[in-house]
């Protein structure tokens, strides 16, 4: 069992604490002499910083604090997310916050100029990460893996022009989603374009459309399957027209287009796609548009895009504008230029944008006046009378060992009324009472809030009763 111990200034007794402690113990010190010393002289160091009249305190341009409410909702995005990933057989990872400077040049095209570039440091040039792709990039080609199925939760910063209202930071939080390595045609890039349908429809945003890149297509098809332009172009004339499902089989009838070979190689991975996204039930999802295209350089094949769609009631009013909530696409040649030999890992991802969506989320909460509660507290432990501090420090030790979110106030004798206020501002279901007559019968009484109905339970019972309310909620 760990011990606690008091120690006192002096150093021979702070070693002794240390002999004398069994491991995992967790000491609480009194602080003494040299640490109050140099605290006063940092104090003294501060005091003319704090006297300048024109000081703002204020966070840098770009970024926020989230309030406690702001953490709920955001807490409840970033799980339905991660779940997502999860379900579809995603290992975690994490990569430093900072990168090599040269391991970020070069692989983000006209965006390179908005890096954030940290002081020279110990003779290393760094800089903060821009996205979550080229580190894990970095990784695969640094560690030699050939295939992963990733997901990475984290900051990430861009030296832009924030434009806060519409969800831009210089500071935001990306959640990525990506498959590593040599596969069959189209079916990770199907199971991404899933992936992205779940997590939006899960959230409940409002109908999306996601659409695909007819320029990265084109390209892919000349590049990489040797197709003549003009039987690209001819290829686009029909997504331009018609940019759905029905456009596969209307070119592979277009004599132009089935008796080129490369044509065909092509046409049938657009057959693939559609027939993956088909099977998933999401094909009426995807469309593809000529105007789009992605600014980041890595990309080297299909992108992908999703939008919300505008509700009849929005398209009379001003709509908030947040612009694509999630993007992805495949980039396979990015490893490969951080592998010596150059060795490929083909790669296909998504990113979804986590700040777009919580300003539509917290906007919707506005408009619909929401309460969030800010804690998970699920009962309070309360008295009716004076001198029962120790009696409900036992109790709610109970609760908590037993995996209870509980509760009390920080005072030895508040009001009962002061008790049961709080329960109702804060939202906590249950209420535990203990006062004289309780613990003369062996009781502990058992409040909801919401109804005010009281129950006495026998306190060997209390535990269970409690997880049975709490189960049954």
């Amino acid at each position: 069992m760990p011990q606690l111990g008091l120690l006192h200034g002096r150093a021979w007794a702070s070693l002794l604490g240390k002999l004398l402690r069994p491991p995992g113990a967790v000491c609480i010190g009194a602080v003494h002499s040299h640490s109050q010393v140099a605290e006063a002289v940092l104090v003294s160091q501060l005091k003319p910083h704090q006297e300048k009249s024109n000081f703002i305190i204020k966070t840098p341009k770009g970024t926020r604090d989230l309030t406690p409410q702001q953490m709920v909702v955001r807490e409840k995005i970033l799980d339905l997310v991660v779940s997502c990933f999860k379900r579809h057989g995603a290992k975690g990872l994490d990569t430093p916050a900072f990168e090599l400077k040269e391991v970020l040049t070069e692989k983000y095209g006209e965006d390179s100029g908005l890096i954030y570039d940290l002081q020279d440091q110990g003779g290393e040039l760094l800089s903060l990460r821009y996205d979550l792709t080229v580190p894990f990039a970095r990784y695969l080609a640094m560690n030699k893996v050939k295939k992963m199925k990733r997901y990475h939760v984290g900051k990430v910063w861009r030296r832009e022009s924030p434009t806060v209202v519409q969800g831009r930071y210089r500071e935001f939080c990306q959640c990525d989603f990506d498959i590593a390595g040599q596969f069959d045609p189209m079916i990770p890039d199907a199971e991404c374009l899933k992936i992205m349908c779940e997590i939006l429809s899960g959230l409940q945003l409002g109908d999306f459309l996601i659409k695909m890149s007819w320029k990265d297509v084109r390209h892919e098809m000349v590049a990489k399957k040797g197709l003549a332009p003009e039987v690209a172009d001819r290829i686009g004339d029909y997504v331009q027209c018609h940019g759905g499902v029905s456009l596969v089989e209307q070119m592979f009838q277009d004599p132009r287009l089935s008796q080129n070979k490369q044509a065909l190689e092509g046409l049938g991975d657009l057959k693939l796609l559609f027939e993956y996204v088909t099977l998933f039930g999401i094909a009426e999802k995807i469309s593809f548009d000529l105007s789009l295209a992605r600014g980041l350089d890595y990309y080297t094949g299909v992108v992908y895009e999703a939008v919300l769609l505008p509700t009849p009631a929005q398209a009379e009013e001003e709509p908030l504008n947040v612009g694509s909530v999630a993007a992805g696409g495949r980039y396979d040649g990015l490893v490969g230029m951080f592998d010596p030999k150059g060795h490929k890992v083909p790669c296909v991802g998504l990113s979804i944008g986590v700040e777009r969506i919580f300003s539509i989320v917290e906007q919707k909460m506005k408009t619909f006046g929401e309460k969030i509660r800010t804690t998970e507290t699920q009962v309070f432990v309360a008295s009716p009378q004076k001198n029962f501090l120790q009696e409900r420090l036992k109790l709610i030790a109970e609760l908590w060992d037993a995996g209870i979110k509980a509760e009390l106030l920080y005072k030895n004798n508040p009001k009962l009324l002061t008790q049961l206020h709080y329960c109702e501002n804060m939202g906590i279901p249950l209420v535990v009472i203990v006062g004289e007559q309780e613990l003369k019968e062996g009781v502990i009484k058992l409040r909801s809030v919401a109804s005010r109905e009281e129950v006495a339970i026998k306190r060997e019972n209390l535990v269970a009763e409690i997880q049975k309310r709490l189960s049954e909620s």
